[in-house]
């Protein structure tokens, strides 16, 4: 018989100081920065709550309080080559509050001495300005706007006092993602006419880090959640499922090393004076490698990416992606780089993510101008030659962009005017004058390829061997 899973039925009497305010109660940050604080409170003595604040209408706050803010993280995955499993019942997580049932008790959270840090995850949307949000004394439409509200509130209630100020660690998934939203607040506090002094308050003592986040979050484990739950005892309608691998990258004064003690508690967190370098490494190894791996992998008849880096031809593609074009590119230490890319690699095979590449083939134009194709054009930089791998991949990009491969519709999902673009330089009569209009349109990569020499003679060469491999029926090989 299972137990409801509340603070009562599993023993849960210790209650610590909120320190933590988080805007966003979704998968992500419970699996992430949740699971962190509850590792720290066990193994570094962070002794801090998180008190959760839900930043639209609706959402899982109802849920969560009536668990009394406990649930399961089950980690899945694959650690230097061996299956990891790990079940964790967090319990640093006090409740959620709704600003648009209760106004008045979001901001009381203002009010909070014990308050440190405000992190928020509320999708890359979430960082805006609205300037319909007219006035202060009203619920917000925008996070930035109910942070304003909140910050307002502080300042007022401590008297603008340097030392109640806050640390505001953002994660959504922008670039500069502190920076944006300090400019957001800014804007706030110009259009409902504030005091200086708040503003001087916001600029000269509130810390806005920007951050760079890494954890491979599914969500509620649907398929096993009845295993799941017999071997907890407890009926938690709240787990959530997450990769091990995780990092946390801050820019940030070292002193935040003390105050959020990440690294007592083996956690892969990095206070560092520029994230720029390790969000680069992100973008082009894991998210380049996934890029890169679609087109080519898919044409070979594979569909996931456990399976193609599994495979003979793409697992070794892949590998020589990474480590031959990719890492020479970037300016990390190499054992670093090298080290990442074999997390990579792992966090690719693990059996316990299906991870399609139909799903990862969304906006492949525009993922490849951002994540591959960087890669490319420094690596002819520094190596003043073309890279043949990733120009492979280029060449069965603009073939996967054709819509069919051996009778078979391709999932090419992308916006009209770029699918636009593709059929109408795959209506010229040869490979050499489609490969020609595609490269050559700024629109599409931001640059005129055909002008940098190497890459529209690789990729003509590229996809007339792909061509012939269709024609003949035959696998695709590395040239």
């Amino acid at each position: 018989m299972l137990k409801k899973l509340n603070r009562i039925s599993a023993s849960v009497n210790h209650q610590h100081p909120v320190k933590v305010l988080q805007f966003g109660e979704g998968n992500f940050l419970r699996a992430f920065v949740d699971w962190m604080i509850d590792v720290m409170n066990e193994k570094a003595g962070f002794n801090g709550s998180v008190q959760i604040v839900q930043p639209l209408a609706g959402g899982f706050g109802k849920l969560i309080n009536e668990q009394d803010g406990l649930y399961h993280v089950v980690l899945n995955g694959i650690q230097q080559g061996k299956p990891v499993t790990q079940t964790r019942l967090v319990t640093c997580v006090t409740g959620v509050i709704n600003p648009y049932e209760d106004y008045e008790a979001f901001l009381k959270t203002a009010e909070n001495p014990h308050l440190e840090f405000v992190v928020s995850n509320t999708t890359e949307a979430g960082i805006t300005f609205d300037s319909s949000d007219e006035s202060l004394n009203i619920v917000h439409k925008s996070f930035p706007g109910k942070l304003t509200a909140l910050l307002h509130h502080r300042f007022e209630f401590f008297k603008g006092q340097p030392d109640k100020a806050l640390t505001i660690i953002p994660c959504e998934l922008i670039d500069k993602n502190g920076d944006e939203l300090k400019k957001a607040i800014l804007q706030y506090t110009d259009l409902w006419k504030l005091s200086s002094a708040f503003k001087h308050w916001i600029n000269t003592h509130t810390l806005f880090c920007n951050t760079l986040v890494d954890r491979i979050v599914p969500g509620f484990p649907r398929d096993t959640i009845g295993e799941i739950q017999e071997q907890t005892g407890y009926e938690d309608n709240l787990v959530v499922m997450a990769e091990p691998f995780h990092l946390w990258v801050i820019e940030g004064p070292a002193e935040q090393r003390t105050k959020l003690p990440a690294e007592k508690a083996d956690l892969d967190v990095k206070f560092v004076n520029d994230q720029s370098p390790y969000r680069t490494r992100k973008v082009r190894i894991l998210n380049g490698a996934h890029t890169a791996l679609v087109p080519v992998a898919y044409l070979h008849g594979l569909r996931t990416v456990q399976e193609s880096v599994e495979n003979n031809f793409t697992g070794e593609f892949i590998r020589q992606v990474i480590y031959d074009e990719i890492i020479p590119t970037l300016d990390l230490p190499a054992e670093e780089l090298e080290s990442f890319a074999a997390s990579v690699l792992e966090r690719f095979k693990n059996p316990f993510i299906r991870h399609e590449l139909a799903s990862i083939a969304l906006n492949s134009v525009s993922k490849f101008k951002v994540r591959v194709l960087p890669s490319i054009l420094e690596y002819i930089k520094r190596k003043d030659t073309t890279p043949s791998r990733l120009l492979q991949s280029f060449a069965a990009l603009i073939r996967f962009y054709k819509g069919r491969w051996r009778g078979e519709i391709l999932p090419v999902n992308d916006t009209q005017d770029v699918l636009e673009h593709f059929e109408k330089a795959w209506n010229h009569s040869t490979i050499e004058n489609t490969v020609h209009a595609i490269l050559k349109n700024t629109t599409l990569w931001g640059i005129d390829l055909t002008t940098i020499k190497g890459i529209e003679s690789k990729v003509v060469r590229y996809l007339i061997e792909i061509d012939k491999a269709e024609k003949k029926d035959e696998a695709l090989t590395i040239l």
